[in-house]
């Protein structure tokens, strides 16, 4: 989707401003909003580009100004909303209005070090041979999708040279297009292309500028010879 939270290469923003010696949570209820998060990731009713989706789709206004895990907690709102395991009110009051519905997975405090070094894993066996090798030349395809996308705004149209070759992997694209389970783990050969930066933002650029992107098979074209 072409979203707000797309903002590579935007300008209006200002620049970057780098946090020195950045604590990794800056209050308390940060540490609990990342908490709260991957315990109900955990509980089987949506995968992680689904949750990814929930927080590229939150209002421009309310994306913009909300900070990096406040955006966290309004992406699970909005799942956990759809989904009906919580209801508006019980947002408002922070107190349960309705019995909790079955859910298939419980995290729970023993097993939470085990599931986090297992993760989930999006490697697949590769259907078919890939298209592209490392130093083809390619073009990230001018895609606008109504739904969920792993591609930059910012690169689509431009040329760039494969790096790297990983593998298939679970398209994001595909396993956030249903909204409950199963899920559709289609994969794709997945790449890394590096991008000049006069190619993306023309001779202004910094001429020493490069930016990589990891790129789904279907992301991508051969270069017009």
């Amino acid at each position: 989707m072409n979203g707000i939270h797309d903002m590579g290469g935007m300008q209006g923003f200002g620049r970057v401003q780098i946090e020195p010696d950045e604590a990794l949570f800056h209050t308390p209820w940060e540490s609990r909003a990342m908490a709260i998060t991957v315990a109900m990731g955990a509980s089987g009713q949506w995968n992680i580009d689904l949750s990814r989706s929930a927080r590229e789709s939150l209002p421009p206004p309310v994306y913009l100004s909300s900070s990096y895990y406040e955006i966290w907690i309004r992406g699970l709102e909005k799942l956990m909303l759809e989904r009906g395991m919580v209801s508006h009110a019980e947002l408002q009051t922070g107190s349960m209005q309705q019995a909790p519905i079955a859910i298939a997975h419980v995290l729970r405090k023993e097993t939470v070090d085990a599931a986090l070094k297992t993760g989930s894993p999006t490697h697949r066996p590769a259907a078919s041979t890939a298209q592209f090798k490392v130093g083809d030349s390619v073009r990230a395809r001018n895609l606008n999708p109504q739904g969920h996308t792993r591609l930059p705004r910012y690169v689509r149209g431009h040329l760039g040279t494969v790096q790297a070759v990983h593998g298939a992997h679970v398209f994001a694209d595909q396993h956030a297009s249903k909204p409950m389970p199963p899920f559709d783990d289609t994969a794709q050969w997945l790449y890394t292309v590096v991008f000049e930066g006069t190619e993306l933002w023309g001779p202004g650029s910094d001429a020493l500028l490069q930016v990589s992107v990891d790129a789904w098979e279907s992301y991508l074209e051969a270069a017009a010879p």
